[in-house]
Protein backbone atom coordinates (compact mmCIF):
# COMPACT_ATOMS: atom_id res chain seq x y z
CA UNK A 1 0.00 0.00 0.00
CA UNK A 2 1.00 3.44 -0.80
CA UNK A 3 0.70 5.23 2.46
CA UNK A 4 0.80 8.64 1.47
CA UNK A 5 -1.35 8.53 -1.21
CA UNK A 6 -4.05 6.81 0.81
CA UNK A 7 -3.79 9.53 3.21
CA UNK A 8 -4.28 11.73 0.15
CA UNK A 9 -7.49 10.29 -0.73
CA UNK A 10 -7.94 9.78 3.09
CA UNK A 11 -8.01 13.63 3.41
CA UNK A 12 -9.62 14.81 0.53
CA UNK A 13 -12.64 12.65 1.05
CA UNK A 14 -12.92 13.90 4.33
CA UNK A 15 -12.72 17.64 3.57
CA UNK A 16 -15.49 16.97 1.02
CA UNK A 17 -17.87 14.32 2.84
CA UNK A 18 -18.23 12.80 -0.29
CA UNK A 19 -15.97 10.00 -1.96
CA UNK A 20 -17.24 11.29 -5.72
CA UNK A 21 -15.98 15.12 -4.93
CA UNK A 22 -12.85 13.97 -2.49
CA UNK A 23 -11.68 11.89 -5.85
CA UNK A 24 -11.92 14.67 -8.04
CA UNK A 25 -10.16 16.77 -5.61
CA UNK A 26 -7.47 14.67 -5.44
CA UNK A 27 -7.68 13.82 -9.04
CA UNK A 28 -8.73 10.35 -9.07
CA UNK A 29 -11.24 8.57 -10.22
CA UNK A 30 -13.86 7.54 -7.24
CA UNK A 31 -13.00 3.46 -7.25
CA UNK A 32 -9.31 4.18 -7.21
CA UNK A 33 -9.94 6.59 -4.31
CA UNK A 34 -12.34 3.90 -2.51
CA UNK A 35 -9.74 1.43 -3.05
CA UNK A 36 -6.93 3.73 -1.25
CA UNK A 37 -8.97 3.99 1.48
CA UNK A 38 -10.36 0.48 2.31
CA UNK A 39 -6.95 -0.20 2.15
CA UNK A 40 -5.94 2.23 5.16
CA UNK A 41 -8.33 1.18 7.33
CA UNK A 42 -7.14 -2.50 6.55
CA UNK A 43 -4.26 -1.59 7.73
CA UNK A 44 -4.66 0.24 10.56
CA UNK A 45 -7.69 -2.20 11.38
CA UNK A 46 -10.96 -0.04 11.60
CA UNK A 47 -12.87 2.00 10.02
CA UNK A 48 -12.53 5.58 9.02
CA UNK A 49 -15.86 6.89 7.58
CA UNK A 50 -19.41 5.43 8.38
CA UNK A 51 -21.00 4.56 5.01
CA UNK A 52 -24.43 3.87 6.56
CA UNK A 53 -26.07 7.22 5.60
CA UNK A 54 -26.10 9.26 2.08
CA UNK A 55 -23.51 11.43 3.38
CA UNK A 56 -19.79 10.20 4.21
CA UNK A 57 -18.74 11.08 7.98
CA UNK A 58 -15.69 10.57 9.78
CA UNK A 59 -15.63 7.86 12.36
CA UNK A 60 -14.61 8.45 15.73
CA UNK A 61 -11.60 6.64 14.91
CA UNK A 62 -10.97 8.48 11.54
CA UNK A 63 -11.36 11.56 13.53
CA UNK A 64 -8.51 10.89 15.50
CA UNK A 65 -6.88 9.43 12.48
CA UNK A 66 -7.29 12.80 10.61
CA UNK A 67 -5.03 15.23 12.17
CA UNK A 68 -1.53 13.03 11.52
CA UNK A 69 -3.06 12.05 7.52
CA UNK A 70 -2.98 15.93 7.42
CA UNK A 71 0.95 16.48 8.48
CA UNK A 72 1.66 13.19 6.58
CA UNK A 73 0.01 14.55 3.00
CA UNK A 74 1.75 18.54 4.05
CA UNK A 75 5.48 16.54 4.54
CA UNK A 76 5.20 14.48 1.48
CA UNK A 77 3.65 18.04 -0.83
CA UNK A 78 6.40 20.20 1.14
CA UNK A 79 9.25 17.19 -0.11
CA UNK A 80 8.06 17.35 -3.50
CA UNK A 81 8.26 21.13 -3.61
CA UNK A 82 12.03 21.07 -2.20
CA UNK A 83 12.70 18.09 -4.68
CA UNK A 84 12.10 20.49 -7.29
CA UNK A 85 13.69 23.35 -6.03
CA UNK A 86 16.74 21.06 -5.53
CA UNK A 87 16.16 19.91 -9.07
CA UNK A 88 16.26 23.60 -9.93
CA UNK A 89 19.67 24.79 -8.26
CA UNK A 90 21.14 27.33 -10.29
CA UNK A 91 24.12 26.24 -11.35
CA UNK A 92 26.31 28.93 -12.13
CA UNK A 93 29.05 28.96 -14.67
CA UNK A 94 31.93 31.68 -15.68
CA UNK A 95 31.78 31.80 -19.14
CA UNK A 96 34.10 34.10 -21.48
CA UNK A 97 32.93 37.37 -22.17
CA UNK A 98 33.61 37.00 -26.21
CA UNK A 99 30.83 34.37 -25.95
CA UNK A 100 27.77 35.95 -27.77
CA UNK A 101 24.66 36.69 -26.00
CA UNK A 102 21.85 34.80 -28.70
CA UNK A 103 24.35 31.95 -28.21
CA UNK A 104 24.65 32.16 -24.43
CA UNK A 105 20.56 32.15 -24.51
CA UNK A 106 20.92 28.50 -26.75
CA UNK A 107 23.08 27.20 -23.95
CA UNK A 108 20.70 28.44 -21.30
CA UNK A 109 17.71 26.72 -23.19
CA UNK A 110 19.59 23.64 -23.75
CA UNK A 111 20.51 23.26 -20.27
CA UNK A 112 16.90 23.55 -19.36
CA UNK A 113 16.26 20.35 -21.65
CA UNK A 114 18.22 18.39 -19.73
CA UNK A 115 16.56 20.12 -15.81
CA UNK A 116 19.85 22.06 -15.45
CA UNK A 117 19.05 25.13 -14.27
CA UNK A 118 22.06 27.32 -16.07
CA UNK A 119 23.56 30.67 -15.02
CA UNK A 120 26.05 32.47 -16.71
CA UNK A 121 28.43 35.18 -15.68
CA UNK A 122 30.57 36.51 -18.46
CA UNK A 123 33.94 37.57 -17.52
CA UNK A 124 37.61 37.57 -18.66
CA UNK A 125 40.30 34.84 -17.90
CA UNK A 126 41.52 36.61 -15.20
CA UNK A 127 38.41 37.24 -13.47
CA UNK A 128 36.44 33.69 -14.47
CA UNK A 129 39.62 31.46 -12.26
CA UNK A 130 38.90 34.15 -9.84
CA UNK A 131 35.48 33.59 -9.34
CA UNK A 132 36.02 29.57 -9.54
CA UNK A 133 38.96 30.45 -6.53
CA UNK A 134 36.52 32.30 -4.24
CA UNK A 135 33.45 29.80 -5.10
CA UNK A 136 31.36 32.85 -6.22
CA UNK A 137 30.18 30.17 -9.22
CA UNK A 138 29.90 26.58 -9.46
CA UNK A 139 31.98 26.41 -11.97
CA UNK A 140 33.72 28.13 -15.05
CA UNK A 141 34.86 27.55 -18.49
CA UNK A 142 38.88 28.71 -18.31
CA UNK A 143 41.52 28.84 -20.72
CA UNK A 144 44.03 26.19 -20.67
CA UNK A 145 46.77 25.22 -23.19
CA UNK A 146 45.44 23.49 -25.95
CA UNK A 147 46.97 19.73 -25.33
CA UNK A 148 44.68 19.40 -22.83
CA UNK A 149 41.67 21.17 -23.74
CA UNK A 150 37.88 19.56 -24.83
CA UNK A 151 37.44 22.47 -27.00
CA UNK A 152 39.88 24.45 -29.42
CA UNK A 153 39.45 27.49 -31.07
CA UNK A 154 41.52 27.94 -33.65
CA UNK A 155 43.14 31.76 -34.14
CA UNK A 156 44.04 33.85 -36.94
CA UNK A 157 43.95 37.88 -38.37
CA UNK A 158 41.38 39.89 -38.79
CA UNK A 159 41.01 42.98 -41.44
CA UNK A 160 39.01 45.64 -42.90
CA UNK A 161 40.06 44.29 -46.09
CA UNK A 162 40.35 40.69 -48.25
CA UNK A 163 43.89 39.32 -47.66
CA UNK A 164 46.42 38.53 -50.64
CA UNK A 165 47.20 35.39 -50.04
CA UNK A 166 45.72 31.66 -47.94
CA UNK A 167 48.30 32.10 -45.02
CA UNK A 168 49.51 35.75 -43.24
CA UNK A 169 53.44 35.19 -42.54
CA UNK A 170 54.66 37.82 -39.94
CA UNK A 171 57.08 38.61 -41.62
CA UNK A 172 55.12 40.92 -44.57
CA UNK A 173 54.27 42.89 -41.87
CA UNK A 174 58.03 44.04 -41.16
CA UNK A 175 58.53 47.81 -40.78
CA UNK A 176 59.64 49.41 -43.81
CA UNK A 177 58.29 46.41 -46.67
CA UNK A 178 55.35 48.34 -47.63
CA UNK A 179 54.36 51.79 -46.96
CA UNK A 180 50.63 51.01 -46.18
CA UNK A 181 52.09 48.38 -44.14
CA UNK A 182 54.41 50.26 -41.94
CA UNK A 183 53.07 50.64 -39.13
CA UNK A 184 50.21 47.35 -39.17
CA UNK A 185 49.64 46.08 -35.60
CA UNK A 186 48.59 42.88 -34.23
CA UNK A 187 45.95 43.63 -31.59
CA UNK A 188 45.48 41.25 -29.15
CA UNK A 189 42.26 41.53 -27.35
CA UNK A 190 41.48 40.58 -23.10
CA UNK A 191 40.59 37.32 -23.93
CA UNK A 192 44.08 36.09 -25.82
CA UNK A 193 45.63 37.62 -23.22
CA UNK A 194 47.07 34.82 -21.52
CA UNK A 195 50.53 33.25 -21.16
CA UNK A 196 50.17 29.91 -23.88
CA UNK A 197 48.79 32.46 -26.53
CA UNK A 198 50.42 36.09 -26.11
CA UNK A 199 53.42 34.52 -25.28
CA UNK A 200 54.38 32.33 -28.64
CA UNK A 201 53.11 35.44 -30.48
CA UNK A 202 55.30 38.09 -29.17
CA UNK A 203 58.67 35.84 -29.48
CA UNK A 204 57.46 34.87 -33.43
CA UNK A 205 56.74 38.63 -33.90
CA UNK A 206 60.59 39.47 -32.20
CA UNK A 207 61.60 36.35 -34.42
CA UNK A 208 60.00 37.90 -37.86
CA UNK A 209 61.97 41.38 -36.90
CA UNK A 210 58.19 43.08 -35.82
CA UNK A 211 58.90 46.31 -33.61
CA UNK A 212 57.70 45.65 -30.20
CA UNK A 213 54.69 47.86 -30.58
CA UNK A 214 53.45 45.62 -33.67
CA UNK A 215 52.53 43.35 -30.89
CA UNK A 216 50.61 45.02 -28.37
CA UNK A 217 47.69 43.51 -26.03
CA UNK A 218 44.46 46.13 -26.37
CA UNK A 219 42.76 46.28 -23.00
CA UNK A 220 38.76 45.87 -24.55
CA UNK A 221 37.68 43.40 -27.58
CA UNK A 222 35.17 46.76 -28.58
CA UNK A 223 38.23 48.86 -28.76
CA UNK A 224 40.91 46.37 -30.62
CA UNK A 225 37.70 45.79 -33.21
CA UNK A 226 37.26 49.60 -33.71
CA UNK A 227 40.85 49.74 -34.07
CA UNK A 228 40.91 46.52 -37.33
CA UNK A 229 37.74 48.81 -38.80
CA UNK A 230 38.70 51.70 -38.38
CA UNK A 231 42.63 50.95 -39.67
CA UNK A 232 45.13 48.96 -41.42
CA UNK A 233 45.55 46.99 -37.81
CA UNK A 234 44.96 43.65 -37.83
CA UNK A 235 42.66 41.74 -34.71
CA UNK A 236 43.58 38.42 -33.49
CA UNK A 237 40.66 36.31 -33.30
CA UNK A 238 38.62 33.58 -34.05
CA UNK A 239 37.21 33.41 -37.23
CA UNK A 240 33.48 33.62 -35.51
CA UNK A 241 34.42 37.06 -34.19
CA UNK A 242 35.68 37.75 -37.44
CA UNK A 243 32.18 36.80 -38.87
CA UNK A 244 30.41 39.20 -36.07
CA UNK A 245 32.50 42.37 -36.77
CA UNK A 246 32.05 41.68 -40.78
CA UNK A 247 36.44 41.63 -40.49
CA UNK A 248 37.98 39.59 -43.60
CA UNK A 249 40.06 36.77 -41.69
CA UNK A 250 42.65 34.78 -42.33
CA UNK A 251 44.98 31.95 -40.62
CA UNK A 252 48.54 32.53 -39.77
CA UNK A 253 51.31 30.70 -40.88
CA UNK A 254 53.11 30.36 -37.81
CA UNK A 255 52.82 30.25 -34.87
CA UNK A 256 49.66 27.90 -34.34
CA UNK A 257 47.66 29.76 -32.03
CA UNK A 258 44.35 27.72 -30.66
CA UNK A 259 42.09 29.03 -27.57
CA UNK A 260 41.85 25.71 -25.41
CA UNK A 261 39.17 25.52 -22.85
CA UNK A 262 38.38 22.84 -20.13
CA UNK A 263 35.99 23.40 -16.70
CA UNK A 264 37.49 23.62 -13.69
CA UNK A 265 35.91 24.04 -9.78
CA UNK A 266 32.70 22.44 -9.08
CA UNK A 267 31.33 19.16 -8.45
CA UNK A 268 32.03 16.16 -10.59
CA UNK A 269 28.46 16.16 -11.68
CA UNK A 270 28.36 19.78 -12.88
CA UNK A 271 31.58 19.30 -14.81
CA UNK A 272 30.36 16.20 -16.12
CA UNK A 273 27.29 17.94 -17.31
CA UNK A 274 29.28 20.62 -19.56
CA UNK A 275 31.56 18.20 -20.98
CA UNK A 276 29.14 15.35 -22.42
CA UNK A 277 25.55 16.58 -22.17
CA UNK A 278 25.93 20.15 -23.23
CA UNK A 279 29.35 19.67 -24.85
CA UNK A 280 28.40 20.77 -28.53
CA UNK A 281 25.97 23.52 -27.21
CA UNK A 282 29.39 25.25 -25.13
CA UNK A 283 31.66 24.78 -28.57
CA UNK A 284 28.88 26.86 -30.24
CA UNK A 285 29.39 29.35 -27.87
CA UNK A 286 33.00 28.96 -27.86
CA UNK A 287 33.33 29.05 -31.70
CA UNK A 288 35.52 25.68 -31.15
CA UNK A 289 35.68 23.29 -33.38
CA UNK A 290 34.41 19.86 -32.56
CA UNK A 291 35.84 16.62 -33.02
CA UNK A 292 39.00 16.91 -30.89
CA UNK A 293 40.48 14.89 -28.03
CA UNK A 294 39.25 16.16 -24.91
CA UNK A 295 41.39 15.36 -21.47
CA UNK A 296 41.36 11.81 -21.41
CA UNK A 297 42.30 11.07 -25.13
CA UNK A 298 38.89 10.66 -26.25
CA UNK A 299 35.92 12.24 -28.43
CA UNK A 300 33.78 13.80 -26.52
CA UNK A 301 31.01 11.28 -25.63
CA UNK A 302 27.80 11.47 -28.53
CA UNK A 303 30.25 14.07 -30.88
CA UNK A 304 30.42 12.44 -34.40
CA UNK A 305 31.35 15.62 -36.44
CA UNK A 306 34.80 16.13 -37.88
CA UNK A 307 37.54 18.96 -37.19
CA UNK A 308 36.96 21.99 -39.38
CA UNK A 309 39.84 23.11 -41.20
CA UNK A 310 42.66 24.76 -39.78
Amino acid sequence: MDLVAACQAFVAVSGRGSFTSGALAAGIPQSVASRRIAALEEHFGARLFDRTSRAVRLTPFGQDMLPTARRLVDLADAMADDAERARLRPLRVAVPEICPPHRLAALVVAARRQRIHLEVRPAGPQERERLCQTLEVGTGIVAVPEGAAPWRVPLGLAARTPFPAATVFLETLRSGRARTQARRRILIQPEDDVAHLRDPLTRAGQSAGLAPAQVSVVPSLVDAAAAALGSPDLLLCSRQQAEDFALHWCPLAGPRLLRGYDVAAGVPEDLDYLRTVLYADVARCLGATTGHSGPGGGRAPGDRSTESPE
